[in-house]
């Protein structure tokens, strides 16, 4: 596409007039580059140095209130969502990893991923290339009938003539190795420091000699973060010692949009009165790229200047002045001259009376302006001989392997979305262990605290997701299926029925002898009820039984109940059932769905409240009454229920069978597509209703992958099913054999960062069978 412009005939003027224009723009918004000199208490002159200063815009002409300024504004500049393309979109995924060197000799590599266009279902191709100049990412579009060769990749690139031809790694390890490579990019967390000033210090010896701050400045420390103690740290601890209190006991942490925040706080860090220079305090204040100097006194004294710090590496400063009297903070800023422009613009004037909007605003101007400082010539040429060491050791480490099967021979070998029908069983058990590696080197980056601000989990807990909580290392039986009951477990197995286990500490307690073959159980305790599904043939059938009865049984020490003694808890016409589903979102009703072979049947509790019915019987089977049926081309391996929003005839079904999920209508019984299973076999593992700020969607899990689904608004009795901005996928490293939701408060690890941070939290068992010597993954 061409761009044409028309100007004026009178060239120079209008190229001075745009010249002038964008001077009073940057001055105004972005302050002006001054040379600033200090003298020291005896009047001798400081080092002096050029830096932009921005003071918020003077310009009275301005139409909006003063200490005002667009929201909008305020937002972190280059995230990492859009930089960190190889660990969001490539790693653990299948891509094609080529090696090459150009005309000039010089190594590079190229990554290109087959993938979805902002989750639109639009496919497309995403490349970066890795060259010791920096990297470079494209998309390219897909097309089903023409399939595009690494030559038109890197010809896109502006990459036409080469030394040695690219060609295929196969090797998996590689993506460790390039993940390394994109890391140069700059840290997802940030260390700043904070140094206090008292009215009237004019040299840094006064100002890091301090031993203690001012009230006004433990307020504004707590307004930064939270104190938090050193010694044990699990967290992000930014260079200071989480052992042995060198340096310090306590320090100023937060987490900001994903970013992790340590602050080296001045008067936090150790003092020394021998030495005046307080050495220790610059160690780490001084190796600061961004500093935050607070400074007391009004706004007529005496003013900071950055040559004041005697810092070769410290390239911004961030002036903080308190106002006591309007309750209000003053910024100022001061940046390196090399230091690119980075917003948010100061507003007019630079005055904050809404603490937590300062807050936001000075948090990210420092995360800005850090970013921005990584791109001046010092940082760039350091980060640009860093990433050619590091290319040129890696393309050593290959090259011996040129001749094995670790590089393929093709040169401009075509990037495939699939296999080739040759050799496809070996291709794809490469494929499979290349997205097994890549998984792992993802989640171990997540546990670290090195992942994109997208995906970053953080935490004062940093263990790994998947980490179970050992229950009772000596249950002799295998497990079919358990459900948590207070503090306790109640376990199935077939070879000794129910039992309830209380840990390590007491002996189990059979609650149901071997006659009840117990396949499936839901314990809810605010209804005060226990659903099984027992499954022995023919006879398979729904159960409920009161808690309270069960629990009355077991303090008196009654006969242990077996299938004889539970008649009056069978439900009507449940015989044969093999599968059932209950609500989980608990609407104004408990709904059953029970699946006999095709056909489904509704069940209802008849009383809309969740507690216990004093009707004086031990069965709560009279609550229940059936509603319908609904009959399906298939019986279902996989089902869950959704609640519409208002409960009147929205609610839905999901259910899986064949190579598919479908949703079906409770009230029409009418079938909806939801998913395509793209496999020869499928796995159906869970189906697992989920809501978000009231809407509901759905995370369908088969085989090796997890695709959540958002399915709203409803429209009617029809629900919206379509493409969806919030949709995504993430695939396991093993097969999961169960995949079940945990309540939010019950969660006290960090979650699974596969998932978006607002979406409830999930843990999965893999196909390892269960040994019968322990009872884990009660987490």
């Amino acid at each position: 596409m061409h761009l044409s412009l028309t100007v004026p005939l009178c060239y120079s003027s209008a190229s001075e007039d745009l010249g002038c224009r964008r001077g009073d723009f940057s001055r105004k918004h972005y302050g002006s580059v001054e040379l600033l000199i200090s003298s020291d208490a005896d009047g001798a002159i400081q080092r002096a140095g050029r830096f932009r200063v921005e003071n918020g815009s003077s310009d009275e002409t301005l139409d909006y209130t003063p200490g005002t300024w667009r929201r909008t504004d305020v937002h972190l500049e280059n995230p990492e969502y859009h930089t960190r393309w190889f660990f969001k979109y490539f790693l653990g995924k299948v891509h094609q990893n080529y090696v090459g060197t150009d005309a000039e000799k010089n190594p590079f590599y190229l990554s290109v991923v087959l993938s979805d266009q902002n989750n639109q279902r639009v496919p497309q191709y995403r490349a970066i290339l890795w060259r010791k100049t920096g990297t470079l990412k494209i998309s390219l579009p897909y097309s089903p009938t023409k399939t595009l060769s690494v030559k038109s990749i890197l010809s896109a690139m502006n990459m036409d003539r080469f030394e040695k031809g690219p060609r295929e790694i196969l090797n998996p390890e590689i993506q460790k190795d390039l993940l390394v490579l994109e890391e140069q990019e700059g840290s997802v967390n940030f260390k700043f420091g904070v140094l206090y000033a008292k009215d009237g210090q004019l040299t840094d010896d006064e100002m890091f000699s301090n031993e203690t701050g001012s009230e006004n400045f433990d307020k504004f420390l707590s307004l930064l973060g939270d104190t938090i103690t050193l010694q044990g740290w699990a967290g992000y601890r930014g260079g200071l010692d989480t052992k042995n209190d060198t340096t310090g006991i306590k320090s100023i942490y937060t987490v900001y949009q994903g970013h992790e925040l340590m602050f080296h706080v001045s008067t936090m860090l150790p003092y020394s009165k021998e030495n005046k220079q307080q050495v220790e305090r610059k160690r780490h204040i001084g190796n600061d790229i961004v500093t935050i100097v607070f400074q007391e006194g009004d706004d007529a004294s005496s003013s900071f200047k950055p040559s004041m710090i005697r810092s070769h590496f410290t390239h911004i400063f961030a002036l903080v002045r308190y106002n006591s009297q309007n309750d209000s903070y003053r910024l100022k800023i001061f940046s390196e001259e090399s230091v690119p422009l980075f917003g948010p613009p100061l507003p007019s004037p630079p005055v904050f009376t809404d603490h937590q909007e300062f807050r936001d605003f000075l948090l990210v101007k420092l995360i800005n302006g850090e970013k921005a400082t990584l791109e001046t010539p010092t940082f760039a040429q350091k980060r640009q001989r860093t990433l050619d060491m590091l290319i040129r050791s890696l393309y050593q480490d290959l090259m011996p392997d040129l001749h094995k099967n670790m590089l393929n021979r093709r040169s401009f070998s075509d990037v495939l979305p699939e296999s080739p029908k040759s050799a496809r069983k070996k291709e794809e058990a490469r494929q499979a262990e290349f997205v097994r590696i890549g998984q792992a080197l993802k989640l171990k980056t997540i546990v670290r605290g090195d992942a994109p601000t997208s995906l970053v989990t953080t935490g004062l807990c940093r263990k790994e997701p998947w980490e179970s909580q050992l229950f009772c290392s000596t249950f002799p039986y295998d497990i079919v299926c358990a459900d948590s009951w207070g503090q306790s477990v109640l376990v199935a197995t077939d070879a000794a029925g129910v039992m309830l286990l209380d840990g390590e500490s007491l002996p189990p307690v059979h609650v149901f002898d071997r006659t009840m073959v117990v396949k499936q159980m839901h314990v809810l305790e605010p209804q005060d009820l226990l659903i099984t599904r027992t499954d022995k043939g023919k006879d398979a059938r729904l159960y409920v039984f009161r808690l309270s009865t069960i629990k009355k049984g077991l303090e008196e020490r009654q006969l242990i109940r077996g299938k004889c003694d539970s008649r009056e808890n069978k439900l009507e016409k449940t015989k044969g059932c093999h599968l059932y589903s209950i609500n989980t979102h608990h609407g104004s009703e408990l709904r059953i769905v029970a699946a006999i072979r095709n056909k489904l049947l509704l069940i209802t509790r008849k009383h809309p409240r969740f507690s216990a019915v004093a009707t004086g019987a031990d069965s709560p089977v009279e609550e229940f009454q059936y509603i319908r049926e609904i009959c399906l081309c298939d019986p279902p391996v996989v089902m869950s229920l959704v609640d519409g929003p208002t409960g009147e005839n929205d609610n839905m079904i999901c259910v899986a069978y064949k190579h598919q999920f479908d949703l079906i209508n409770e009230s029409t019984g009418d079938a909806y597509r939801l998913h395509h299973a793209e496999a020869n076999r499928v796995n159906f593992v869970a189906a697992i209703d989920v809501y978000e700020d009231g809407e509901a969607g759905l995370l369908l899990c088969y085989n090796y992958i997890c695709y959540y689904k958002k399915v709203c608004p409803f429209n009617g009795s029809t629900p919206m099913i379509q493409s969806n901005t919030s949709d995504f996928h993430f695939s396991w490293n093993q097969m999961p054999n169960a995949i079940g939701r945990l309540p939010r408060q019950q969660f006290s690890g960090p979650h699974p960062t596969y998932l978006p941070p607002k979406r409830r939290r999930f843990i999965h068992n893999t196909r390892e069978k269960t040994q019968g010597n322990r009872v884990n993954d009660k987490k």
